[in-house]
């Protein structure tokens, strides 16, 4: 009797080690795998991918190795929702991600009713973190932010030009154009035109013409590289050399192969270049060692993932409540963009841009230059 006892509660004990041993956090990533934001998705799930590696690597977070699981929110509302349906379905308490403010902000939904902290590198619509929800964080900052410093440019570089506005009317599009005419109409400026077109079209010529007969010096485009680049490129066909200006929608190389060479001059807004901090330097090479680039929101995506264990540690726990209350504490995180803690709403305390002008490299090449 006293051995059989004793085997069953070495098999007990064995089982429970092997459990704890193989035990796994899974954390998800959702992002546009596929559509027109492609290139954006790719950069999210490098990021992402090195971060956990190299988490992994070092032992995991709290003991534990950590898994990801992939879902292709293809830059549309409605995929991004059946994909936090998913993820929940499949247990996963932790979502890098969406890209888009638009997809974002209902996915979000999801993840607050089932106990899932969303933080993503680039959705940055105000509203994403103005309803008073306890999941939601970003690594980015909002569109408030960068509208504002792209005013402040614009009223103090380009004074006396004439500013034509247009969107693509997404909620991150329309949100980054409104703010932005906000600030430049409090500094006294009005736009000589207000325009939204279509995302997905490829004939941007009446807007063009509208552009035109405006006699506007330069082109705000609330938007991504995808319409921002055909608009520079049919602009240039007409004769409209007026430069474009945006937002970190139009921070990507991309920009320059759907634009052609005519976004030579163009501007853009984003946060200081984080390939540059000095607390990237091993993950940039490490990426450059895989013939994977850190640009735009490879970095964001990496310290999302840092964010969370560093949170998942100073918690001593994974419950995603208790995670979400240590980001919400103001501890300072130390990530590859730089050291920064998060306000009571989930956005950072410190977020800041910068404005890029679009030049030739030594190389030939088109780059964006830090102003």
């Amino acid at each position: 009797m006293k051995t059989t006892i004793y085997a069953g509660l070495a098999l007990s004990m064995a089982l429970a080690w092997t459990g704890a041993a193989s035990a796994q956090v899974k954390l998800g990533m959702a992002g546009p795998i596929s559509g027109p934001s492609a290139a954006t998705g790719a950069q999210m799930k490098n990021g992402v991918d090195q971060a956990v590696a190299d988490i992994n690597a070092a032992g995991g977070i709290l003991g534990q190795k950590l898994t990801i699981v992939f879902g292709d929110d293809a830059s549309d509302p409605k995929q991004g929702v059946s994909v936090a349906n998913k993820f929940v379905g499949d247990g996963v308490k932790f979502v890098v991600g969406d890209y888009n403010s638009g997809v974002s902000i209902p996915a979000s939904e999801v993840y607050q009713e089932n106990g899932v902290i969303q933080i993503t590198p680039a959705s940055t619509n105000p509203v994403f973190t103005e309803r008073k929800m306890w999941n939601v964080f970003r690594t980015c900052g909002r569109d408030d932010q960068q509208g504002s410093v792209a005013a402040a440019y614009v009223t103090d570089k380009m004074k006396g030009k004439k500013v034509a506005i247009v969107h693509d009317k997404t909620t991150y599009g329309k949100g980054l154009a409104d703010e932005t005419k906000k600030g430049l109409n409090a500094k006294g400026v009005t736009e000589v035109l207000y325009e939204g077109v279509n995302t997905g079209e490829k004939d941007y010529s009446a807007v063009v013409s509208k552009i035109k007969a405006s006699g506007a010096d330069l082109v705000f485009f609330g938007g991504l590289y995808t319409e921002g680049g055909l608009i520079v490129r049919q602009m240039r066909d007409q004769g409209v050399m007026a430069p474009m200006m945006g937002g970190d929608g139009l921070f990507d190389a991309e920009f320059f192969s759907v634009g052609g060479p005519g976004v030579e001059g163009s501007l853009v807004t984003f946060g200081p270049n984080p390939v540059k901090n000095p607390a990237a330097t091993a993950v940039v090479k490490a990426l450059q060692d895989k013939k994977v680039g850190a640009e735009s929101y490879t970095l964001y995506s990496y310290a999302a993932v840092q964010v969370l264990k560093q949170a998942a540690e100073a918690a001593k726990s994974l419950d995603a409540k208790k995670v979400a209350a240590a980001m919400h504490s103001g501890m300072t995180f130390d990530t590859v963009i730089g050291k920064f803690s998060y306000n009571a709403k989930g956005d950072r305390n410190d977020a800041d841009y910068v404005v890029y002008a679009i030049k030739k490299g030594a190389d030939g090449k088109l780059m964006f230059d830090q102003m």
